[in-house]
């Protein structure tokens, strides 16, 4: 027997499929100096009694990606480790209710065939020729998987571990980890058996994350946002019709998911397997007369069928097969949520060389690409695909336990919701509000949630219907159609102003900040009483992160980005900060309102003291209200205008002062409308790590001459030698009823040549706009496209390079 080790490079806390991937593509890598601790056996946790479905299908284009190279890689697993695994590739029935419905399946179907994955539209009468067994009479439709399947769990993960171990990592069955120290720059991992020091420490402990992660409380740690949710399905007996057809056909009968329904039934051995996401849904151990075990391996919960009598009754209807055997062994056990249903990766918000990867509620599809991605971040800092849709650090101090547990409860019970442009979940929300939160509301403010803080996301009159209902729609018109419509007017032709509360700003000061954040942006810094948009780099020149840079003095700076970017950015800096400098987050001291349009300036004349004739990007301190402001001559919808910068404990009455003054209040709808008229970039939409600075349209912010090395550097200065293979591009939609959704597939002569990156309609230019990256040939103004927006095609143009509203930015700069 080897010697328990007292060192590794990596040690994983936890040996689920997550876990063990993680391991495996460490060692792929060449890290073969990591350990892997199991409080138990491999698979004990929530990987012991996963159905085991593999489905490529997700709405979102980072988890497609995963789950695509998960089931690449299990397709040769067994023959890669020398396993023996089951694995069957079934195909998939995915059935569709509602036109809404099959126009999310045409969306999915074509990102998949960017990806390189063909998915099929079929009539619900084609359908059946796969699966004879079930009514289709209520269908409009179904999409056609041919390589979603299921695998086995605990095989999957005992050929990962061979895998891993053949490679020379580690795994210490039997061996809980107890707690985690450090000793200079290094982490001591705890166990019965003795102390493990090692450079990185992985949480892969399911729904156990939120236990391991108070250990790493006391060096910048914060409280996990998972809860721990039932999932229950059955097996029902022998059905001899299915042993039948299995015969006859020589394979298994495809998986079939009940979208609507929220229900998945798939055949296993000659019965069937009914697994629903439930409304009515449970969660555990969230209450002290139900405590969470300290150990719960190989454990379930009592059975509950009495609340998926529903769902059982729906299947019987679908597949009446279902119901002429009984319930051979039910299987009720913990799953852990994130407030969103998607996995919590990463760096450990808030503690250096520490990382996470839990949370996942599909961990064995996505297992395979997990490890993958978890490999690159650990052993390169960067992955391959841009991850934000499942990076830890989006959700921020917002998440208490109330929000993550109401989230997880609306959640599960909506599992295969469609996610509308218009619509907004209600659970868990006024989180963070801005002191003019209730005036917004008075005023027919329709709510959005931006990391947790409420925005207007447009003003409704009365007689609107402001119902969820009516957001249920991927159409651009609804009922806030008018009103949008009305705030961009109100704006173009007089002034408006938005409450901008929940920027994510920081303060950077000390003696040689300037010379140290050169180092880091890729272009040049703004002079002292000025501002600027600084762009980061990762080392293969792709774009991390913009933010707007204020230069108060020689070293003495606000930075300001996204709400959503708080905890990814600040970490950005903080992670590289010299100790000589300092960073704060003054996200809550801060906030700011817009106040643009071309009568701004004679407003903030009444109600200001400020030199309202300094130019375009100028900064002052200055009153506006009586209060201490600053401000910044910038608008993000390209109109004349300050962005106002005031106390939080000031915010309401320089509000009210505006209102009082004549400005018209516009929400984040008619902004973003106005921006994509402008060409301004969304965070992580058009900002996003799969794309250069060059590919993105930056190259303007990229100065290559400056005396300073800066992260990608060489990468773009290779790109800028040989040309970039991708160009940012502009494009005026014919477009139908619904404007262009983020990754809608991009073609000419019916070839995918690239992917939109948002999309909008323009009511300054009356034009359906969008944003993409196309290859690099097409990005010429005047260029022919196709955009597909849910299943149709429709004509685009590649537009000049400049604003299609002010092109010339005369209003801007007025």
């Amino acid at each position: 027997m080897s010697e328990f080790p007292s060192t590794a490079r990596v040690v994983i806390i936890g040996g689920g499929a997550i876990g063990v991937s993680t391991l495996y593509h460490l060692a792929k890598a060449g890290w073969s100096d990591c350990v892997l601790l199991e409080k138990n056996e491999l698979t004990a946790g929530s990987t012991w009694h996963a159905a085991g479905n593999c489905p490529n299908f997700s709405a979102s284009w980072a988890v497609m990606n995963m789950q695509r190279y998960s089931l690449e890689m299990y397709r040769t697993l067994a023959d890669d480790v020398d396993y023996p695994m089951n694995y069957h590739v079934t195909g998939a029935l995915r059935l569709g209710h509602t036109k809404e419905r099959m126009q999310e399946f045409e969306r999915v179907a074509s990102m998949a065939r960017y990806q390189g994955l063909e998915m099929e539209m079929m009539t619900p009468k084609e359908a059946l020729d796969y699966y004879p067994f079930m009514e289709t009479h209520d269908l409009e439709g179904v999409l056609w998987d041919p390589l979603d399947g299921d695998i086995d769990p605990a095989q999957l993960t005992q050929a990962m571990a061979k895998g891993a171990r053949d490679l020379g990592a580690n795994i210490q069955r039997f061996c809980p980890a107890t707690g985690v120290s450090r000793d200079g720059d290094e982490w001591v991992v705890h166990t019965d058996k003795g102390d493990i020091k090692c450079e990185f420490v992985v949480n892969c402990a399911g729904y156990y994350a939120k236990r391991v992660g108070e250990w790493f409380k006391p060096y910048g740690g914060r409280d996990v946002p998972l809860t721990v949710m039932s999932h229950q399905y059955f097996l029902t007996d022998e059905i001899p019709e299915i042993e039948a057809w299995t015969k006859e056909n020589g394979r298994k009968l495809p998986m079939v998911r009940d979208v609507d329904s929220s229900y998945y039934l798939r055949q296993d051995k000659h019965g069937l397997n009914l697994g629903p996401y439930e409304r009515n849904c449970k969660a555990h151990w969230v209450t002290p007369q139900d405590p969470m075990p300290e150990d719960f391996s190989f454990q379930l919960y009592p059975d509950d069928l009495d609340r998926l009598e529903w769902y059982i009754e729906d299947a019987m209807a679908r597949v009446p097969l279902l119901g002429t055997q009984g319930v051979g062994r039910v299987i009720n056990g913990p799953i852990p949520y994130a407030p969103d249903g998607l996995p919590l990766m990463g760096p450990m918000p808030g503690v250096k060389n520490a990382f996470e990867a839990h949370s996942f509620t599909f961990g064995i599809v996505q297992a395979g690409g997990a490890g993958k991605v978890m490999a690159e971040w650990i052993t390169e800092g960067e992955t391959e695909w841009d991850m934000w849709a499942v990076d830890s650090r989006r959700y921020t101090e917002h998440a208490d336990f109330d929000f993550c547990l109401n989230k997880a409860l609306e959640t599960y019970g909506h599992e295969y919701a469609m996610h509308f442009p218009h619509h907004e979940w209600p659970a868990a929300r006024d989180k963070k509000l801005s002191p003019n939160h209730d005036r917004l509301v008075a005023d027919g403010g329709q709510m959005g949630a931006y990391n947790g803080w409420e925005r207007a996301n447009w003003f409704a009159k009365e007689g609107d219907d402001t119902s969820e209902a009516a957001t249920e729609t991927w159409n651009r018109n609804g009922p806030w159609t008018a009103r949008v419509k009305e705030e961009v007017e109100a704006v173009r032709d007089g002034v408006g102003v938005i409450d901008m509360c929940g920027f994510s700003r920081y303060t950077l000061k000390g003696a040689g900040a300037a010379e140290w954040l050169r180092t880091q942006v890729a272009g040049a810094l703004p002079k002292a009483g000025r501002m600027n948009l600084i762009y980061f780099a990762d080392k293969r020149g792709r774009i991390v992160t913009e933010m707007s840079c204020i230069r108060h003095g020689e070293d003495d700076f606000t930075l300001m980005t996204a709400a959503v970017a708080q905890w990814h950015d600040f970490e950005l800096l903080w992670r590289k900060l010299p100790d000589s400098l300092e960073l704060k987050d003054v996200s809550k001291e801060w906030t700011s309102m817009l106040v643009t349009g071309p009568k701004s300036r004679e407003l903030l004349d009444q109600i200001s003291e400020a030199d309202l004739s300094m130019g375009w990007l100028s900064l002052q301190n200055g009153k506006v209200a009586g209060k201490s402001a600053l401000l910044a001559r910038v608008s993000f919808v390209g109109e004349l205008g300050w962005e106002v910068h005031v106390a939080t404990s000031d915010a309401a009455e320089v509000y009210t002062a505006l209102r009082a003054a004549g400005a018209t209040p516009f929400g984040m709808f008619a902004l973003d409308s106005m921006r994509i008229e402008k060409g301004y970039r969304t965070w992580k939409g058009d900002l996003s790590t799969d794309y250069t600075l060059f590919e993105g349209g930056l190259g303007r912010f990229v100065k290559l001459a400056k005396e300073q090395d800066f992260p990608g550097k060489s990468a773009l200065q290779a790109e800028a030698d040989t040309g970039s293979k991708k160009g940012f591009v502009t494009l005026v939609v014919d477009a139908g009823e619904a404007d262009a959704p983020y990754m809608a597939s991009i073609l000419k002569d019916g070839e995918i040549v690239g992917e939109t990156t948002s999309g909008n309609f323009g009511y300054r230019v009356n034009k359906s706009i969008a944003l993409g990256v196309v290859r690099a040939d097409l990005a010429v103004p005047g260029t022919k496209l196709e955009v597909e927006i849910y299943g149709a095609t429709y004509p685009a143009v590649v537009q000049d390079d400049a604003p299609l509203w002010d092109a010339e930015n005369a209003r801007l700069r007025a």
